[in-house]
């Protein structure tokens, strides 16, 4: 999770939403294409599982981050 950029970030939260890309593009004003390719560099970084849904598998490693450090607190 500490590789991600800020912006990166708010799109995995959003994709955590259950927002398609489409409608994370257009809550945060940028085009699709970039949501596109901040969800590429998310991937690269959060999945290793070849064989399963890189989407589920970013969004976990998000959930757990977040409980994670929800807990901590």
């Amino acid at each position: 999770m500490a590789d991600l950029t800020e912006r990166e970030r708010e799109v995995l939260s959003r994709m955590a939403k259950g927002y398609n890309n489409a409608a994370i593009a257009e809550e945060l004003v940028i085009e699709e294409r970039t949501v596109e390719n901040h969800t590429n560099s998310i991937y690269a970084n959060l999945t290793r599982s070849p064989g399963y849904h890189r989407r589920v598998q970013a969004v976990l490693a998000f959930v757990t981050q977040s409980s994670a450090t929800t807990i901590a607190r």
